[in-house]
């Protein structure tokens, strides 16, 4: 099972990511554990300067921008 934390405030961005990434798990049949991370000083510890960043299993793979399709199923993968 993946852990997928989506760090971000609430800005729109951030829900935006949240979405599609409930979506693309769910479209896919991936097995994962779905947090949105929105307190500044969590965030702040994975050093994340932009918001909204998508981590998977404590890494960092989308900072900053909402992900393509292609980078999405990438970084899930």
């Amino acid at each position: 099972m993946k852990d997928l934390k989506i760090l971000g405030t609430g800005c729109p961005k951030c829900m935006k990511l949240e979405e599609m990434v409930r979506s693309h798990v769910a479209a896919n049949g991936i097995e994962a554990e779905i947090s949105h991370v929105t307190n500044i000083d969590e965030i702040m510890e994975y050093g994340v300067i932009m918001t909204p960043a998508l981590v998977v299993d404590n890494e960092i793979k989308i900072s900053g921008k909402l992900p393509s399709e292609k980078e999405l199923t990438e970084a899930l993968a």
